[in-house]
């Protein structure tokens, strides 16, 4: 059985990062205050969100520091708490700083830390493992990809504040986060019992390789390469999950009910076994 490819997003940072400086320098005095659908933050504390997440970057890997008192980390629940601390924490106290200063900032700190994700050997172990998609240890280009999906949505939920979404949802750079979002699949199936073979689709349209298998193996279910997965036996999937296109990602990063997930998402098949994908998370949560 083939393993499913590295994602290769490198190239992309720079395409995103010049969309969004080009964006925040057009946004009004009243877009900047805008809420999100993150709660509690304008569309300021996201862009301070991400000023952060760059400066973290630069820290780590052009000076290999790491901040004092990091508490012990003893299960994914810790994780997530101290991560929302500090987010939380850094959010609030850069209030006080004016959109301008925050975009000099950010313009400068993102070219700085991109270069540096972008110079990491893909295949190497990564400092930090992609836990929400279940491992220990993570290669450099799925923790890359593990930032672009980060820097894309977002910038997303900025767009979606004041209504510039499209400019995002190219294929070229939709379909890589989806392709990394979906690495979480196996481990959000993982309590998920099936027959071996059974097959799960899941499909967004009007992207080109917008399909996606997941094959439940004797031991593990297990992510299909696409071309696998189309040609498996020629059989049709037990159970294919269709989730429209402006909303997959939506659905893969927010804290939804699953009643409210389900008006975008349309289950065919074995409904129970498309029901985990509505649970599904690509994000620290």
């Amino acid at each position: 059985m083939k393993q499913y490819p590295p994602i290769q997003t490198a190239p992309l940072f720079p395409v995103v990062h010049r969309k969004l400086i080009e964006l925040l320098r057009r946004l009004s005095a009243d877009e900047w205050q805008r809420e999100t659908v993150c709660a509690g933050w304008t569309v300021k504390d996201i862009a301070s969100h991400l000023l952060d997440g760059s400066l973290r970057t630069i820290a780590l890997y052009r000076d290999g520091y790491a901040a004092p008192g990091t508490p012990s980390i003893r299960s994914y629940r810790d994780l997530v708490d101290y991560l929302n601390q500090l987010n939380n924490d850094w959010v609030r106290a850069t209030r006080r700083i004016s959109p301008a200063v925050l975009i000099d900032w950010l313009d400068q700190s993102e070219r700085e830390g991109d270069a540096l994700l972008m110079a990491l050997p893909p295949n190497e172990p990564a400092v930090f493992s992609v836990a929400w998609a279940g491992q220990a240890v993570s290669p450099n280009w799925f923790h890359i990809a593990r930032e672009y999906t980060e820097r894309w949505h977002h910038q997303q939920q900025i767009r979606l504040a004041v209504g510039q979404t499209q400019e995002l949802e190219t294929s070229e750079l939709y379909q890589p986060v989806l392709d990394t979002f979906m690495q979480a699949l196996p481990f959000a199936y993982r309590n998920t019992s099936a027959p071996t073979g059974t097959l799960l689709q899941i499909s967004v349209a009007d992207l080109s390789n917008g399909d996606w298998f997941l094959r439940r193996e004797k031991d593990a279910w297990q992510l299909l390469p696409t071309d696998e997965g189309n040609l498996d036996g020629g059989s049709s999937p037990d159970t294919l999950v269709r989730i429209d296109r402006s909303f997959a990602w939506q659905l893969l990063t927010r804290n939804l009910l699953a009643n409210e997930a389900s008006l975008h998402v349309q289950i065919d098949g074995d409904e129970a076994l498309g029901w985990p994908v509505l649970a599904m998370r690509s994000v620290m949560m």
